[in-house]
């Protein structure tokens, strides 16, 4: 009888400890001592980069603009596209597959150009001449399957798919899509309001509502979910996504007339965006336009930059610091873990630590 208990009281142990989840290991500490940041002056304001690794980077600015680097900076190829269609032709989506760089035009018509030959000849692979047309991010799966988001022209957002490499997109139509709510767009604030992976697709909204849009198979199908970020007023908003796997996200923005709010501004997923749970609310950093995970950190080290600023999390989000003063739109972190490449107002940064 004792020992039936014991077994017992053993089983019923074990079977509990089962449950309990093992603590998450916090990513390695960082500080403004570690923190390099050489810049490099540019003649365009510059919201879309692409990161190859520590020594490749393309990026699409303002005034038709772009260029690359494949020596981690030291030396540049930097070039504009002209066209009769727009005059003011102005990049703030950029995508790179094994094949071709794709650099895509906000306002109207909508413009996406591809280049085979490293930008020396550009193609217009999708044009859209509705007057509201704007687009505000593009990626790609694979080097054959892509989406670029942009604001609504009718009552839906407005999404395009490619599955051949980017040849020919096709305009997905409302009825296969949630319907936008009143003043609900996008911003196109760092090309990052698309996050994949997998055959996952997540794209954020903001204005009227601040939503995460979710697509399971490769934009086949698509739901929406809520979230609790600030929204209603014209630039409030999700302004950011990045999926570390299939389960857990960042979603994060703000107010980009009231910088300094850190309410309601950056929130976390743990169920592939279905809820979503405010991280450091009333905590800096307030307004943020474009977030990373870094790589092999267990979604624990996350990178956020924007005006002012640029901060880190080693333990998922529920505290900040602030790394460095600088100024930027947009950051992509290198596969190595240990690099990030920056954009902003006239300027390209690579950050290393």
């Amino acid at each position: 009888m004792k020992y039936s208990c014991f077994i017992l009281l053993l089983t019923i142990s074990l079977s509990c400890s089962e449950k309990i989840p093992p603590k998450t290991k916090q990513a390695s500490p960082i500080n403004k001592a570690q923190i390099q940041i050489k810049t490099w002056p540019m003649t365009s304001s510059i919201r879309a980069i692409t990161a190859i690794d520590n020594n490749r980077l393309w990026f699409g600015g303002s005034k038709g603009q772009f260029g690359y680097t494949e020596d981690g900076g030291t030396t540049w190829t930097i070039d504009s596209i002209q066209s009769d269609k727009n005059a003011n032709l102005e990049f703030r989506g950029i995508a790179k597959t094994s094949n071709a760089v794709f650099l895509l035009a906000v306002g109207a018509p909508a413009l996406l150009f591809k280049s085979e030959d490293k930008g020396k000849n550009w193609t217009i692979a999708y044009e859209e001449n509705h007057p509201a047309a704007f687009y505000d991010a593009i990626a790609f799966w694979d080097d054959q399957e892509g989406i670029a988001m942009g604001d609504p022209t009718e009552e839906c957002l407005s999404i395009i798919l490619t599955k051949d490499g980017g040849n020919t997109w096709t305009k997905i139509p409302c009825s296969q899509l949630p319907p936008a709510a009143e003043n609900e767009a996008a911003f196109a604030a760092s090309n990052s309001n698309i996050a994949l992976v997998g055959d996952q697709a997540w794209i954020v909204s903001g204005g009227g509502k601040a939503r995460v849009f979710h697509s399971p198979d490769r934009g086949k199908t698509w739901e929406v979910f809520d979230t609790p970020i600030i929204q209603g007023g014209k630039m409030t908003g999700i302004f950011t996504t990045a999926f570390y796997d299939q389960n857990r996200g960042i979603i994060f923005g703000g107010d980009w007339e009231n910088q300094a709010q850190n309410t309601a501004n950056k929130a976390m997923t743990t169920d592939g965006g279905k809820t979503w749970q405010l991280l450091a609310d009333g905590q800096d950093p307030g307004y943020r336009s474009s977030v990373q995970y870094a790589p092999n950190s267990n979604a624990q080290a996350i990178f956020a930059t924007g005006i002012p600023g640029i901060s880190y999390s080693s333990d998922g989000g529920q505290n900040w610091t602030i790394l460095s003063d600088s100024s930027f739109y947009t950051m992509r972190l290198s596969s190595s873990g240990n690099t990030a490449w920056l954009a902003g107002n006239g300027k390209i940064g690579k950050m290393t630590w």
